[in-house]
This record gives C-alpha cells, structure tokens and sequence, in this order.
C-alpha cells in the first residue's frame, strides 16, 4: 500500500494527517474542496494530484515518470482548469467534456485528476453541470477544488464533497487586530479616504503589505460563511468579518475576496506597492459598491 507524505504546509497539520489517513487506507473522497489562502490551497492540489499519479512507494516521490510529467503539467491523467488565472475558465461546455471524460478510463495512472483551481468563478449553471457527475462518480476519479471559501460553491456541491479549510504561511507574522478590524470597517465606510490613510503605510512596506492582504481575505472569507449562515471563523476577526457581512451580498463579499487575490498575484510578480495599494483600494471599494 503507497503512502502519501506531503511537507511544506506549516500550520496545517491535522489537515495533512487527515489527508495522508485517508490516501494511505485507499479511502480519499472522489471530490475535495480546499478552501483558504490561494497559494496554499492551489499549492497543496497540486502536489495532491502529482501525488495520486506518482508510481513510488511513498508520494509523490518527485522522480518517476509520473511525477515528472505531473511537474511538467503534461500528465494525460491530470486535468486543470485555472479559474484564479481566469474568471472564465469554466464555460457550461468544459464542464460538460469533463463529465463525459470522467467516464472514460485512465491513460496512465490508476486515477485521473480533475484539479478546478478558484471555483468561487464558477457560475450555478456550471456547478450544476459538475454536479452530476459528483452525485455518481465513477472509479477511479478524484476531483481537487479549491477556492477562497466553500460557501461560493452551492450546498448541494458541498455535500458531496470533503471541504478542507487551509491557513497561510501569514500566521507567521502578526498584524495588529485593531488595525485589522479597522482596515475591513473602511472599505465600506462612507468616507473613501478612510481605507486611503490607513493603507498608506503598505505603500512603504511590503513585507507589511505580504502579512495583511491574507489575513484581511480571511476576514471576508470569514464573512462569506456568516452571511450564508455558517459559523467557522478563521480569521480571529468575528466582530469585523459579522459586521461586513451584515452589509454587503455573499456576492459582494466574493468580489472582494477576488480583488485581494488579484493584489497577492500582483504582490508576488513584484508590482509595485504605490500603484497597487491605490489600484487595491478602489477596486475594493467599488466590488463593495461604495
């Protein structure tokens, strides 16, 4: 029996444990939902879907052939749909070839892989449409989707699936609480240059900038859940996440979610900090509709 052995998730631990059970006693879900920081959750598919195609011993081992071209994004076996890279990356028509390719055995692995990366894009139609495939998976399929909270993806999805809820590499560094709760209160607050001012520090820090985007898109994950009537708060933050939840649509609250993901994509491309705090604090503020 292989074994799964997967490092370089620090502070989430028991979600790796779990994972690693699961793979080791040939009981993984057909459908895994991982929820959280984009790096992470993308992160942590990825290296899942090499690890189910790998022919070691102990995966993903990182040599063999499997491995190789699961690194190379060339595997036959593993199918990606970048929905983080594209907002429309899943038209009603790709879902569908991939509910009739599911059906269809494996080229060279045991199990295929269909990793949806930010399904939080993916319109109802479409989840629908992936929906019936989950409700009769066939053998030897496993579906890895992430997003930046499960509670964009309709609760029938949900239920049929095993949801995963990551933490960043953030929690690592501290970001004072009160300028947190303050920072989220201004991107609707009535006064645009309220999120101006207290953003202008981040300007000059981009370390600072690195450790507050992630964490402020907890707090808005935070208030996706609560709006749509879960309870997990992740964040520390619930007085924030509760209050931007009660004034703004899950939609809203998403929209949000996606322009702080743009700004850590940008961040990581070395953008620069002035254009992109200010370029962040209007798009935020018009996603909220203020």
């Amino acid at each position: 029996m292989s074994s799964l052995c997967i490092d370089g998730f620090p502070g989430n631990g028991e979600i790796i444990k779990q994972l690693e059970l699961s793979f080791g006693e040939g009981r993984l879900a057909h459908a895994i939902i991982l929820e959280g920081p984009v790096r992470e959750r993308n992160a942590l598919a990825a290296a899942l879907a090499q690890a189910v195609v790998c022919l070691g011993e102990t995966r993903p081992c990182g040599r063999c052939s499997g491995c190789i071209k699961a690194l190379a994004g060339s595997h036959p076996d593993i199918l990606t749909l970048d929905g983080d890279a594209n907002p429309r990356a899943f038209p009603i028509d790709a879902i569908r070839r991939i509910r009739s390719d599911a059906y269809i055995r494996p080229h060279e692995a045991q199990t295929k892989v269909y990793t949806l990366y930010g399904v939080q894009n993916m319109s109802e139609v479409s989840q629908n449409a992936l929906l019936k495939v989950f409700e009769e998976p066939p053998e030897n399929v496993l579906f890895l989707l992430t997003t930046v909270s499960a509670s964009a993806l309709l609760p029938t999805v949900r239920s049929r699936a095993q949801i995963f809820s990551l933490e960043g590499t953030y929690a690592q560094t501290e970001v004072d609480p009160a300028y947190l709760e303050k920072l989220a209160a201004a991107i609707t607050a009535a006064n645009e240059t309220d999120l101006l001012f207290l953003t202008a520090d981040l300007v000059k820090d981009k370390d600072k900038l690195r450790a507050v985007l992630p964490q402020l898109g907890l707090i808005l994950r935070d208030a996706a859940v609560l709006r749509s009537g879960g309870s997990a708060c992740l964040s520390g933050q619930k007085e924030a996440a509760a209050a931007l939840g009660a004034g703004l649509t899950r939609e809203k609250l998403l929209s949000l979610l996606t322009e702080i993901q743009r700004a850590q994509r940008a961040l990581d491309l070395n953008a620069n900090a002035a254009l992109l705090v200010t370029a962040l604090c209007a798009n935020l503020r018009a996603a909220a509709g203020r």
